[in-house]
């Protein structure tokens, strides 16, 4: 068993805290303007929802990209380190946010300005597919076995903490600035700051050391093949695990926190702070009981807690919409908090619960994959989705039916999965049938 320093795990679990919530910072912020102003200002047709559709279209491109950057950070953190390639993914993320805020739109220069925006996003995907799997595995190898689901947790903490901080600012700004001017010129600023969080992000990111669980696989050997090739030859199992997994987590993130705004906007004629401030309040929720979930995944098991969430998920996907119906701001606040909550339950064990499916020498590159890999299945189709069958019916039964659905595929995955609470992480072998090797 590892046991490092209670300073020492502090300090990298605040740098990966702190560089994953700028990260994420960064991608909500596109989903949130996708689904209030870049419809209008760089896909302007005459249906607002079909601007809407076109705009997070654009959203899932950045998902294509997840992959890719999973798949080469994963190769070069499982060669040279997590460290240095946790640096290069926050400069990738946020000169490319930055740029976005510096964008001409189509009024200005045509066609070329959605494509300019497509590239940028292109460019968030690859960064963000490599930074989720580098930002788990530096806390988790550098933790304790018995604390691990706590620890871990808590770089999980950073999706919520930069929705949280994207969406407060953008509630800021709606809330001191008329329509005309967030559309005109209000929606740059909180691009513009990614700039300044990055540079922050970055001073405590190069204070951290690499991982002491990588480094003694180093010494011991290095993978005979490319790590890829390995993680699909030796962990494929694992790989759909993680895959199947993360579907309903995915899936129902995204209609919480980003299907919400077009639905509160669009389909109950609501102003968008309504939506904002559910996203705001239930992301501040989300936060605090992520790594609570994780304490729970150390005490009774990852599997157990995982569960929970993606069975309460199902359930919660009828009540939520018939919540927002009522459109009484309360009724709303507490239906996107719920929802994150549960969200949560599958959210914070999944850091450790992931980790602990591949051996150290293919582990940045079998998280990175497999994770991003669900993103595309998943996360990058969910909102469009969830706005195509809205369109259709008119109803958003077949949009609690969509989360559902997930469900069913994260909780055959749950099962198909062994419980790997409390394992150690110093494995150089892991092979389909579980047997471990030092």
């Amino acid at each position: 068993m590892t046991t490092q320093p209670r300073g020492s795990i502090a300090k990298v679990v605040s740098a990966s805290l702190i560089g994953t919530t700028i990260e994420w910072y960064d991608f909500f912020l596109y989903t949130s303007a996708a689904a209030l102003v870049f419809g209008k200002l760089f896909f302007p047709t005459n249906d607002p929802l079909t601007g809407t559709l076109l705009a997070f279209l654009t959203y899932a491109v950045g998902f294509l990209a997840r992959p890719v950057g999973g798949l080469v950070f994963g190769h070069f953190g499982d060669r040279v380190g997590r460290k240095k390639l946790l640096v290069l993914s926050l400069l990738l993320m946020g000169g490319s946010t930055c740029a976005m805020g510096i964008l001409p739109t189509y009024a200005t220069v045509g066609v070329l300005a959605p494509i300019l925006l497509t590239l940028l996003r292109l460019v968030q995907g690859f960064a963000l597919g490599g930074e989720w799997g580098g930002a788990v595995l530096i806390v988790s190898e550098h933790g304790d076995d018995k604390r691990r689901g706590f620890w871990a947790s808590w770089p999980q903490c950073g999706a919520p903490g930069g929705n949280l901080l994207a969406t407060a600012v953008l509630a800021i700004l709606a809330a001191t600035q008329s329509d005309e001017a967030f559309l005109s010129w209000g929606w740059r600023i909180p691009f513009l700051l990614s700039g300044v969080l990055v540079v922050i992000g970055l001073w405590i990111r190069l204070a951290v050391s690499e991982s002491p669980v990588f480094l003694a696989a180093q010494e011991k050997s290095a993978p005979e093949h490319a790590p890829v090739v390995e993680v699909f030859r030796n962990n494929w199992r694992a790989v759909l695990i993680t895959i199947g997994s993360r579907m309903a987590e995915n899936v129902s993130y995204y209609v919480i926190t980003a299907f919400i705004l077009v639905y509160v906007t669009t389909g109950l004629s609501l102003p968008k702070s309504a939506g904002l401030n559910a996203v705001l309040i239930g992301s501040a929720v989300h936060f605090l009981t992520i790594p609570l979930w994780g304490i729970l995944s150390d005490r009774i098991g990852r599997r157990p807690v995982y569960l929970f969430g993606a069975i309460g998920m199902a359930v919660w996907s009828f009540a939520f919409f018939a919540m927002l119906d009522t459109k009484n701001s309360g009724v709303i606040i507490l239906a996107a908090t719920v929802g994150l909550v549960l969200h949560g339950a599958m959210y914070g064990p999944q850091a450790a619960f992931f980790s602990e499916q591949f051996p150290t020498r293919v582990r940045y590159t079998g998280l990175s994959v497999g994770g991003q890999l669900s993103s595309i299945a998943a996360g990058a189709v969910a909102p469009l989705i969830a706005v195509a069958l809205f369109k259709e019916f008119g109803s958003t039964v077949p949009v609690s039916l969509y989360v559902v659905a997930m469900c069913v595929l994260t909780v055959i995955a749950l099962l198909a999965a062994r419980e790997t609470k409390g394992e150690s992480l110093h494995s150089e072998v892991l092979t389909e049938r579980g047997h471990v090797s030092a």
